[in-house]
Order: C-alpha cells, then structure tokens, then sequence
C-alpha cells in the first residue's frame, strides 16, 4: 500500500495553465514549472468527499479492497497527467481529437446537401439551429461506428483496454469489456458483447455494467459535444475533443473505484477476456443502414427529448417565477447573488443546492452555482441540457475562471441521469431477464457510481490544473 501511496504523491507534480480571452473561453494549454499547492490539497480533499460518499453507501465496507482503490486513482492520475504533460500523448490525442473535428466537417457536407434552404454552411453558431448541425452528427457517427464495429476495429481496441482493467483492478473479463466498450458505445450498445456472460454474473459485476454505462459517453455524442461546446470554432472543437476524450477515458478506471466501493467484489472473479465476435449487419452496406437507422432514433429521440424538458423547464420556471413575485423572493434573490440571478428559477435553486459540493471539489468559488446548476440539470434532465446550457454560459463568458468551465466539462461527461435507469433496466433487462429486479434495485446505486466516477476525473484535473 505504501508504495502505491507514494506513487501517487508523485504523480501531483506539475500544472497546467490556461490562458482566456475576454469571453472566458479556453484558448490554449500549457505547461508550467511550478504547481499550486493549495490547488492539490483542495483536490485531495475533494477526492476524499467522494470517496468518502461511496464509502457511505456501501453494502460491505469491511470487504472493499483499497488496494484496488488506490490503483484505479493512480490510473486516473496518470491518465490526466500523461494527457496533460507528455509531449507524445498529447500528439496521440491531439490527432484523435483532429479526427473527431475532421469527421465532422465531413458530417457538414451531407447537412449543406439536405439543409440548403435553411442556410446550412452559414450558421453563426450551431445552438441556433440544432436541428440542422446537431442532429445530422449523431446519424454519421451512428453509421460510422457501426461500420467499424462490423470490421472489428473496435473489437480490438476494447479488447486491448479490457486486458489491462483485468490484470490492473482484478475485474472479470466480462466486466472489463463492457467498461471498456463504453467508452467507444452507449449503455445499451457495449453490454451486447457480453450478452452470454450477464446471467452469470455477480451482483458486483452486475452494478459495474451498469455505473459504466452511466460514467461515460458513446462516440457519437461525443462528437456531439464537441460541436456544441466548439460554438463552431475549430480551434475550440479541438480542445474540447481533447477534454471529453480524456474524460470519457478516464471515467473508466474511475467508475471501477467508485463501483467497487459500492458494492465490493466478494467471489472468485473469471479474467477470461474474450470478445463477442457478432457483427452488426451482413456486410458493409448493411452495417451503414443499420448503424443509420439506429442514429435516425437516436437523433429524434434526442429531439423530443430537448423539446420536453426544455418545454418543462419553462413551465416549471413561469410557476417559481410567479412565486417568486408574489412573496418577493425575487427581490432577495437579485440581492443576495448580486444580480447574478434576478428571480426564483429552477436554475438558481439546482445551482445553490449544489453548490457547496462543487466547492468540496474544487471549483472556483464564484463560479460554484454555475457550476452547480449544469450538473444538477445533468442529473434531473440529461446531459445534453447540461451541456447546452454550459456552452450558453461560455458563449455569455459567464464564468470566472475557465477551470470551472473545463471540470463542468469533465463532470457532464457520462449518462447519469434519472431518465438512464429506466433505459438500461429495459436495455440491459431484455439481454438478461433473470436480473431485472436486480437491475431495478441497483439503478439508484449505478446512478451515485456514474454520477461520482464524472466528479472524480473532474477534481482530478481542476487539482492538475492549478
């Protein structure tokens, strides 16, 4: 244990700075000699909460494996701080990263051909007109992934991570393979290639399937974000791929810790690692029809879905703004903020219960409720509203400090949310039905697991960064 804890201590050398312009955006990543101290022990302190907090829900605290723990956080460092400081990873991912930004210009030009009339190519930014820049990427990305899943690419690259979970944090192969596919699939998509495996599996392993479905994104939303937190700025949808890549990444060691905690592994686990070799389609040009016919719901339930909660959120802010009037909450509100807010809304109310939690971790203490308000939007509606309304926020240069901006990017990054459990209790319950009352018990719990993983990667690099 002692040498694990040293590691560690190591790995906090260094920081990295970032300069702003006047809108509060991230232009530029550095590295610098010096590193904030106060920075670290505010991010060991936040690392603690949340372990702290998993610790208190745990169904057998005596059986949690520490060490395991203790691994799964310096896989977490060390991805960050590779990420962020050695020149080669960071050539790795900045190639990645041109390579979501460069799909997507290829995503442009089937919208230009369907879209003309609506003055596709000349949007000024992409919240404008979500329906024609947004909702197109999800069908490609869709199509795309399906094509390589079809080929194996993706196969292998999971495999490669699922190994190393294995050997590194004493999972079963199983388990690691879905954690792994999540980063590249939803949540729905990656416990496919453990279908035959799910019956058999323990409660433990059931819940990490479940809280890595939620910690981390699918590839084609995340190119999604990209986009939308880009504001259509090249330049800005690099770094952002950057971040969302690096945090869906490191979402997966942190999801194991966070899970592991939760609900301990106690039996005998199987490391075999063997990759379902089903392909999704007969031949290539099956794969892209069903890989866009797949895209096609996802993108119109992502549709319906903004227009409801976005729908409901104005309902339900014309109901507290009315209150809010009639017993001059408004008037105490607007002066307690400082004007920051001018009335009772349910912005301001997620932003300020969650706020005390977000300086636990470390974000910036004026930027705390803003914070707050996008990750509790995150959790009661979905992610997309989360990040919608983050890249409103950083197109108004309402933050602070643009820490603040890229741990809330970090932290939205995953599909915890209410509206997830019943997805996988369906999703993951038609694959396995011998565990759906399993899966209805442990949504909750897989809920807290994703949920905290997200806050995790996000203390993390707000501490690396200073």
């Amino acid at each position: 244990m002692k040498k694990y804890l040293l590691l560690a201590t190591c790995l906090f050398f260094g920081q990295m700075a970032i300069s702003q312009t006047t809108s509060g955006q991230v232009v530029e990543v550095s590295t610098a000699a010096s590193f904030d101290f106060m920075s670290i022990l505010r991010g060991l302190f936040g690392m603690a909460v949340i372990i702290g907090i998993a610790w208190l829900f745990s169904t057998n605290r005596k059986a949690i494996s520490w060490k395991v723990v203790v691994i799964g956080l310096i896989i977490q460092l060390t991805l960050a701080l590779s990420i962020l400081y050695i020149p080669f990873v960071q050539v790795f991912f900045d190639f990645i990263g041109r390579g979501f930004v460069k799909i997507l210009s290829f995503t442009d030009a089937g919208t230009t051909f369907l879209f003309k009339s609506f003055g596709a190519g000349v949007i000024e930014s992409p919240l404008l007109n979500f329906a024609v820049t947004i909702l197109p990427t999800i069908i490609f990305f869709s199509a795309l992934t399906s094509v390589l899943f079809y080929f194996g690419i993706i196969q292998k690259v999971v495999y490669v991570l699922a190994l190393g979970l294995t050997k590194l944090m004493r999972l079963s192969g199983a388990e690691s393979l879905s954690v792994a596919g999540n980063i590249f699939l939803g949540q729905t998509e990656s416990p496919l290639m453990i279908k035959a495996y799910l019956e058999k599996m323990n409660k433990s392993e059931i819940l990490l399937v479940m809280a890595g479905g939620m910690a981390t994104l699918a590839g084609g939303v995340l190119a999604v974000y990209i986009k939308v937190l880009g504001g259509g700025d090249p330049l800005q949808e690099l770094i952002y791929a950057k971040h969302l890549l690096a945090a869906s990444i490191m979402a997966a060691p942190g999801v194991v810790v966070i899970s592991k905690i939760i609900v301990p592994q106690t039996e005998e686990v199987n490391e075999e690692v063997e990759v379902s070799q089903e392909r999704i389609g007969k031949n290539v040009l099956d794969s892209i029809s069903n890989g866009t016919t797949e895209g096609i719901k996802l993108a119109v339930n992502v549709a319906g879905m903004l227009l409801v909660f976005i729908a409901f959120i104005a309902l339900v802010n014309y109901l507290f703004i009315k209150v809010g009037d009639w017993t001059s909450l408004d008037v105490l509100i607007a002066s307690a903020t400082g004007g920051e807010y001018q009335e009772l809304s349910l912005q301001f109310i997620l932003g300020y219960a969650f706020a005390p939690l977000m300086w636990l971790l470390g974000v910036p203490g004026q930027d705390i409720d803003l914070v707050g308000r996008v990750l509790g939007e995150k959790l009661i509606m979905t992610e997309f509203i989360g990040y919608v309304s983050l890249a409103e926020l950083k197109e108004l240069g309402s933050f602070y400090s643009n820490k603040s901006m890229v741990m809330a990017t970090y932290m939205l990054c995953g599909f915890a949310n209410f509206a997830s459990i019943g997805i996988q209790i369906g999703g993951i319950g038609s694959l396995a039905p011998g565990k759906r009352v399993l899966l209805s018990q442990f949504g909750m719990k897989a809920l807290l697991a994703g949920t905290l993983a997200s806050l995790m990667s996000a203390t993390i690099v707000g501490m690396i960064m200073g």
